[in-house]
């Protein structure tokens, strides 16, 4: 029977958003309209309540304060603040040190803003990954041995689901007199976090990563001991001067509302999604022999699955699912597409990546979808390999 709409598993890429959430971001298009930095009249006001009760969840989502919490437009902007604005402002104070370490599986955003930091004077450092894509404390710990202003290593890994040790992580930093900065944008909402027990000094957030809306985002920032960032963008000084600009009052209501549900909810989400996982994964390697999974087995998220399906092209095969919503993870340059470089990072053969799907199951997937899913990419498989069985 033909489906009205795709069957969505790229939540890795995006989340819907929630029903409830829409319900509550939608009075501040409209009769709460005001500015949340007019605090002259009641409508400013009314927003302003708003925005801080949104701030109150976002803290209380990873075990900070309200005041530690900045409003950005994402994880990429809270990134960038967090490693520029922390390299800039120690310059700014004199410090000497200049290394600043990251991780070659990162997200796009916090290599380019590392790498950025050479023409300012600074050392950029990617550390590799071991073959199951999580970091060997010990490759940090060495490169610690170099005085370093700050590391910065993602929670979950947005191809790969993969989860690095942060605590761990982290201490070694703090021992060591670095910042610890952790983009959290795949993790947020989906594994517990806590910014005080873990350590972290840093922790961005991306609003559309679990199911609140696109475009706002937010960066914790450590308060005691006082972390200090010079700001990228100049203005009116909001957010405790670190992001001038008017803030999104729908957004962010929206994003706390999220946030809100998240943690009320996450423990029955991620068993729900880990069985939800684990039902596809048996189903594919059940009928295609020699499936691969990437990365990390017991260190990933509920809901993602990184997989190698044997002789196949990944792109081929999404051109032959078009009621499936995946992804490849491969970064399009021109008109070619290149095996993802988490991937090759991972030390994995670029034949096995070129033939990686990433499959991000999510809250609104049901398992009715899983089983169809599985048939589809089973039946898709074997086409692809007729051709060379023939």
């Amino acid at each position: 029977m033909p489906r009205n709409r795709p069957i969505y598993l790229d939540n890795q890429a995006t989340t819907p958003c929630d029903p409830r959430v829409v319900t509550a971001m939608l009075p501040y298009f409209s009769e709460a309209f005001g500015n949340p930095h007019s605090a002259e009249h009641a409508l400013g006001r009314e927003a302003e309540a708003a925005v801080e009760r949104a701030r109150a969840e976002v803290a209380a989502l990873i075990g900070a304060s309200p005041r530690e919490i900045i409003f950005t437009s994402g994880a990429t902007e809270s990134n960038n603040l967090a490693i520029k604005g922390a390299a800039r402002f120690a310059a700014r104070m004199g410090n000497p040190k200049r290394r600043v370490i990251t991780v070659a599986t990162e997200h796009k955003c916090v290599l380019e803003a590392t790498r950025d930091l050479a023409e300012e004077g600074f050392e950029p450092v990617f550390l590799p990954v071991a073959p199951d894509g999580r970091l060997d404390p010990a490759a940090l710990g060495a490169a610690l041995a170099t005085p370093t202003l700050l590391v910065s290593v993602m929670a979950a890994n947005n191809e790969t689901g993969v989860l690095q040790d942060i605590a761990t992580l982290a201490t070694l930093a703090r021992d060591c007199g670095a910042l610890f900065h952790t983009d959290a944008a795949q993790a947020a909402g989906k594994i517990p976090l806590d910014v005080a027990a873990q350590g972290i000094d840093l922790l961005s957030i991306s609003g559309h990563k679990l199911y609140g809306p696109k475009g706002i985002g937010a960066l914790y920032v450590r308060h005691r001991p006082r972390v200090r960032l010079a700001p990228l963008i100049s203005g009116g000084g909001q957010e405790r001067g670190l992001r001038s600009g008017t803030l999104p009052a729908p957004l962010i209501v929206g994003f706390g509302e999220a946030c809100r549900i998240a943690r009320a909810e996450m423990a029955a989400e991620t068993a729900r999604l880990a069985a939800l996982r684990d039902r596809l994964l048996a189903r594919l390697r059940a009928a295609i022999p020699g499936i691969a999974l990437n990365g990390s087995r017991e260190h990933r998220l509920a809901g993602n699955l990184n997989l190698a399906f044997p002789g196949a092209r990944a792109e081929t095969l999404l051109a032959d699912l078009p009621d499936l919503c995946l992804s490849t993870g491969s970064a399009c340059s021109s008109a070619a597409i290149e095996p993802s470089y988490v991937l090759r990072a991972m030390g994995i053969a670029p034949e096995i990546a070129a033939a990686s799907l990433r499959i991000g199951i999510g809250r609104f997937t049901s398992a009715a979808e899983i089983d169809t899913a599985a048939e589809m990419l089973i039946a898709a498989h074997a086409r692809q390999s007729e051709p060379q069985n023939a």
